[in-house]
């Protein structure tokens, strides 16, 4: 038995699809008749239980502590704890433990989501499993599985384990989640090529899938980890996930201002020492200084404004999960989407019906039965068209779906083929529920691989008995000797036949699927009813081609996509055929472009450094793995594009999460591939992603809005600070004064420019460079600005107190003027193209709440200059009204800055 065992192990990368069932069963070491319950004991303990293994998730401590990680947040933790515990400012030092605390708290209450994408796989994973052991049926959990193991598979069941299958009897699986295959793959027990996909290997069912009609048997040849399923969890678990942009910007700028405060600590702790001064003024400088230097209120008004953003994504059916990834889908370069479901509606709709006297275009998409009927373009009716009618007739009546319409619109029940003829026939009047009443169903010969075709048995409301089929047209021709035309039957002819054989491929290069429509009136005195009599000798009527047909409003969306600079890419598991007439539709490929479209196969024989070269020219790669999506979404991240990956089924899962920003359907989509995700559409509109990258933009300029405003006013306080303390004189602003700057009168119209209306272009530009920093194009401004804030109280403060010798007067006023200038500043950081001299009043006023919180800042400085218990708090003295005016003519120097001089894209 160990050597059994070992045997075993060694074929655990067979390609089972490839071998024959008798070869299949020696491998494994099992018969027909299964496994002793002796041999399950040791192959359990060989292989484990039929399970995913989860890996350790992360707790809501670590999500906590992980708040403070930041270097801001790290400078502010230094100071407050300087401030409490050297310096003895404890105002100073509980101001910024609030501010550091309700970060966290922000943070934290963004960021808790539990990764559940494991979870999430095990619900699709069958609970039990019918099996044969000891030569006895049996029911077992499904963790109890092992390979060898004989399984018994039948319609609305969930396949088990990945096995091969031994028999089968009309067996249909929907593998849409695993493979993206938009239609029941008919299983065989064929055997296959070695290098077929996994989308193509019919004779093999997978673990996660489900059966949709049939039954068969089947041997466990993989469990657990090592299932198709098995591997994408394991890709979802091992994938590293990148720090966003956005936060990799904040990170950045937090080393860069830290590296400022440093130096500027460095250089002034060796001047006061040379000068002598005591650690006590030292530190109190030190503190100064780190305190100018962070912009205590970005994190905090990030996260709010990321917030904000993600509450006005979720109104327009774009749920956002990790908040981050607002900013990063604004600067999105490619677009990698799903076919099934996501460009298209997952619902197949009958496109052309085609009698043998016209063809007929059919409108309208997916399962609500409203359409029109054109010949030429001009209406038809069936009541007009006799062989319409018969055509819709038998689509109707030779069909096992059922059409309903719920609280989430029509839905079909049963075969997709099936219920895109039910709507079909729907849309001319032809309800199969009404039509059943009066032509009430015999007997049925139901579809089976082997004869393609399916036959219904009607009595008429006349009293004849007919026999209604449909199948493949090449099956069908065959059964037909007379063909129905132009209101008489006629004889049909070999060339009736190679004309119908030619339409049909025609149609089906159109990457529609094609079955053909018969009848036969039967005699009245058959008791029993035989399909070799039935379907022989029949009247053939037309022909219906369908198709899962693209989503009207994608054909903009990608429209818009491109006039923003975003690409988008195909990526189906669908056959080529399919994917490129999709993808002619909706744009993506043009003419004949068709070079630009990729299999998996193809895919294969490229190494990483190949693909590499050519992914930004490949559009539609068809018949695809997971593991291919992953591979593409890496090599246009290696060329440096911001990557969106949509999907809805579980084979998208990995690539979701390897993606920059991976968004998820939410109405089709799995709960594995909406946990792996940053964003859930719960529309599953794609051109709702387009309003999410325009809304994603719109935030990232906002947030640039406010920097500017955080970080000119900061560089001004540095300025002060350092040039004060070389030059041996009292600081024109002290630690809580600054706090006061950076929390309130930034603070209120930096949160307020957050919600700044968006710019008319913003789709018109391309995407922004994701290499590019904050503060890309804004350093002269910000340079700029700081300088001229600095004069604008600097000069004052230091007149003041060479003639007057009043620091707390002096102090208090250069404080009011930086308050004051920077209103003025928020209103100019509103544009990176205009001033607002030149913004005019409707510009001026276009922000509402940016006015409030410049009056509510203004009263707020007035109390704490007037109001007395606040003045030994903040250090400020009541000013007089000459001194006032002082403060207005210094501040209004705010309105000469000039934007556009010092902006560059």
């Amino acid at each position: 038995m160990a050597s059994q065992k070992s045997d075993i192990s060694s074929m655990s990368n067979e390609n089972w699809h490839a071998m024959n069932v008798e070869e299949v069963m020696q491998a494994l070491h099992t018969s027909r008749g299964g496994l002793t319950d002796d041999e399950v004991k040791l192959r359990l303990k060989e292989y484990g239980p039929n399970k995913l293994i989860e890996e350790k998730r992360i707790t809501p401590l670590t999500i906590f502590l992980s708040q403070f990680k930041s270097v801001l947040v790290i400078m502010l933790i230094i100071s407050a704890a300087i401030s409490g515990l050297l310096v003895g400012e404890r105002v100073d030092a509980v101001l910024i433990t609030m501010i550091v605390i309700m970060n966290a708290i922000l943070g934290f209450v963004q960021e808790y989501r539990a990764e559940k994408a494991i979870e999430a796989l095990k619900k699709m994973i069958a609970q039990m499993a019918t099996v044969i052991r000891n030569g006895n049926e049996a029911i077992v959990d499904a963790e109890e599985l092992v390979p060898g193991d004989i399984i018994l598979m039948e319609a609305g069941g969930r396949v088990p384990a990945d096995s091969r299958l031994l028999e089968t009897v009309e067996l249909r699986t929907d593998e849409a989640p695993l493979t993206g295959e938009s239609t029941p793959v008919t299983k065989e027990t064929n055997v296959l090529e070695e290098a077929v996909s996994v989308s193509d290997r019919n004779n093999m069912a997978f673990m996660g899938t489900s059966v949709g009609y049939g039954r068969g048997k089947a041997i466990v040849v993989r469990t657990g980890m090592e299932t198709e399923f098995g591997k994408i969890a394991g890709a979802v678990q091992t994938i590293k996930e990148e720090q966003p942009p956005i936060k990799k910007k904040v990170e950045r700028l937090g080393r860069q201002l830290g590296l400022v405060a440093i130096m500027g600590c460095a250089l002034i702790a060796v001047v006061y020492i040379v000068l002598g001064h005591n650690l006590v003024e030292i530190l109190m400088v030190s503190v100064s200084l780190a305190v100018s230097a962070v912009p205590e209120g970005l994190p905090a008004v990030i996260t709010i404004t990321l917030a904000v953003g993600a509450s006005r994504m979720a109104r327009s059916r774009a749920v956002v999960r990790k908040l981050a990834s607002v900013e990063t889908l604004g600067s999105t370069t490619a677009i990698c989407s799903d076919k099934t479901g996501t460009l298209t509606k997952n619902e197949m709709t009958v496109r052309k019906i085609v009698t043998n006297d016209m063809l007929v275009d059919v409108t309208g998409t997916g399962y609500e039965p409203v359409g029109r009927f054109l010949r030429d373009s001009v209406e038809v009716t069936p009541q007009e068209a006799v062989r319409l009618e018969i055509v819709l007739r038998i689509a109707a009546l030779c069909n096992n779906a059922v059409l309903e319409s719920g609280q989430e619109g029509w839905q079909i029940f049963g075969d997709p083929t099936e219920g895109a003829l039910v709507v079909a026939a729907a849309k001319a009047g032809i309800w199969r529920e009404k039509m059943e009443d009066q032509y009430p169903r015999i007997a049925e010969f139901p579809f089976e691989s082997s004869r393609k075709r399916m036959s219904t048995i009607h009595k008429t409301p006349t009293g004849e008995t007919v026999a209604y089929v449909k199948g493949a047209p090449e099956v069908i021709v065959e059964l037909c000797t007379r063909i129905d035309e132009e209101g008489h039957v006629r004889e049909l002819l070999e060339k009736d036949r190679e004309r119908i054989l030619l339409t049909t491929q025609s149609i089906a290069e159109e990457a529609l699927r094609v079955l053909a429509m018969a009848y036969k009136v039967l005699p009245g005195d058959v008791d029993e009813y035989a399909s070799k009599e039935m379907e022989s000798q029949l009247i053939f009527v037309g022909l219906a081609g369908m198709i899962d047909p693209p989503r009207e409003e994608v054909v903009e969306a990608i429209k818009l996509c491109g006039k923003a600079g975003i690409k988008s890419f195909m990526i189906t598991g669908d056959h080529k055929l399919t994917a490129v007439a999709v993808g002619k539709e909706i744009g993506i490929l043009k003419g004949d472009e068709e070079t630009k479209v990729l299999t998996g196969t193809e895919l294969d024989l490229l190494s990483d450094e190949e693909l590499e070269e050519i992914v930004n020219d490949v559009v539609i790669y068809a018949r695809t793995s997971p593991v291919h999506k992953v591979r593409i979404a890496q090599a246009l991240k290696r060329r440096g594009h911001v990557v969106a990956m949509t999907g809805d089924g579980v084979n998208d899962a990995p690539a979701i999460k390897a993606a920059d920003i991976g968004i998820a359907m939410g109405i089709k989509g799995t709960d594995v591939t909406k946990e792996a995700s940053d964003m859930v559409l719960a529309d599953d509109n794609f051109a709702t992603i387009v309003g999410a990258v325009e809304e994603g933009r719109h935030i990232y300029n906002n947030i640039r809005k406010f920097v500017r405003l955080m970080l000119a006013s900061n560089f001004d306080e540095i300025l002060q600070v350092t040039i004060a303390a070389l030059m041996g004189i009292p600081l024109p602003i002290i630690p809580v004064q600054i706090l006061w700057i950076n929390l309130v009168t930034d603070g209120l119209p930096a949160a307020a420019l957050s919600v700044d209306p968006k710019d008319p272009d913003i789709m018109s530009r391309p995407p922004r460079n994701p290499k590019h920093g904050l503060l890309h194009g804004m350093l002269g401004f910000i340079l700029f600005v700081a300088v001229l804030d600095f004069c604008s109280d600097f000069i004052p403060f230091m007149w003041l107190y060479y003639t007057t010798g009043d620091v707390l007067r002096a102090r208090t006023i250069a404080f009011t003027i930086v308050v004051f200038f920077e209103f003025y500043l928020a209103l100019n950081c509103r544009s990176e193209t205009k001033s607002i001299l030149k913004m005019g009043w409707k510009g001026l006023t276009a922000n509402k709440l940016l006015l409030l919180s410049i009056v509510a800042g203004i009263l707020l400085q007035m109390a704490i200059i007037y109001v007395p218990f606040l003045q030994p708090i903040f250090h400020t003295t009541a000013l007089s009204a000459s001194d006032m005016i002082l403060v207005l003519v210094c501040s209004s120097i705010g309105m000469a800055i000039l934007p556009e001089l010092f902006i560059f894209q």
